[in-house]
């Protein structure tokens, strides 16, 4: 089947940023592209093409949440934060979700994303041991949705349509994602949860996440800023990469992404974002350190960040390490 469009130079032109050595020997190679913004959304360093459009996938979460926030959403922070998330499936993520559900009257049947087990391998395990199955709520998107729906009861917008990309909160969520980006969306399609997902560059990504963090705590963009940054473990779950960079690095936003994207603000305005071309998700943290590194920043996430071996016979006989930056 032929592809319905050229693949973008942000994929095609990507440079090789990290190795795959096994034993001393280079077995593969992965090609990325990578921002640095300005605060004033201008590139500071570049890999690769970033000013073709990308997926940022979960990446948007955050935005999206921005456009919730604005549109009349008031979630504590930890509820915010899940809104934001990619989650793990744990207790408390669980927990959370039907809090935001209970708060406007809904229970976990009113949710619409797609059906899934735990992202986070020993309680899938449990659920599967006990029995259990894959539902909406377990899927890492819950929180997202969940907020969507208590978006649309405060608005009074309908309940049943809202993942429809026509439906005022898409809309409220693409005009957002294009207002922090500085850019317009350049195409948009369905998420792996259901949801719209909307495509900008990686400098528009970088320089939207720097925005998040270096806002005042008082305005809408640093309430989704702050309240990620506060509560990393409802962003992701104990393990999870994004969760280590952001509990170890001061005032770092940071949201990780489907098919190897990852975007981050610095609390000095400057951005992050970067797209493993194979969508690869093993290359994804490792280059990211490079890059964080590189710009001097002090982090006690390296060690997790880098952390990517490769086994022999269940041995660490090589691992991924970051060329280039």
């Amino acid at each position: 089947m032929s592809p319905a469009s050229p693949a973008p130079a942000v994929l095609t032109e990507a440079p090789v940023l990290a190795y795959v050595d096994r034993g001393g020997f280079v077995e593969s190679v992965h090609r990325a592209s990578v921002v640095v913004t300005a605060p004033d959304g201008s590139v500071e360093r570049a890999w690769g093409d970033v000013a073709a459009p990308i997926f940022p996938r979960s990446s948007n979460k955050p935005l999206q949440a921005l456009a919730m926030v604005r549109a009349g959403l008031d979630l504590p922070d930890h509820l915010l934060a899940l809104a934001c998330a990619s989650h793990s499936g744990l207790a408390y993520h669980l927990d959370g979700v039907r809090e935001i559900l209970g708060g406007v009257g809904l229970d976990e049947a009113a949710l619409q994303n797609t059906p899934d087990l735990p992202y986070d391998a020993a309680e899938r395990e449990r659920v599967l041991r006990a029995g259990g199955a894959p539902t909406s709520i377990f899927q890492n998107c819950s929180g997202k949705h969940a907020a969507m729906l208590a978006t649309c009861h405060a608005n009074g917008w309908p309940i049943e349509s809202y993942r429809d990309s026509s439906h005022p909160l898409q809309v409220a969520m693409a005009a957002t994602i294009a207002d922090l980006a500085g850019e317009p969306v350049a195409a948009s399609a369905v998420d792996g949860c259901g949801a719209p997902v909307m495509a900008i560059s990686l400098r528009g990504l970088a320089w939207a996440f720097g925005r998040l963090a270096s806002a005042d705590p008082a305005t809408p963009e640093g309430r989704v800023g702050h309240a990620m940054s506060a509560h990393p473990e409802y962003v992701g779950g104990e393990g999870r990469d994004v969760t280590a960079l952001m509990a170890g690095t001061l005032g770092v936003v940071a949201k990780d992404g489907a098919e190897a994207v990852y975007a981050v603000g610095l609390p000095d305005g400057r951005g992050i974002a970067l797209k493993v071309a194979d969508g690869g998700q093993r290359a994804r943290p490792v280059i990211l350190a490079a890059v964080l590194r590189s710009l001097g920043v002090s982090s006690s996430a390296y060690a997790t960040l880098e952390y990517a071996p490769i086994l022999g016979h269940g041995e660490p006989v090589g691992s991924v390490y970051a060329v280039g930056i």
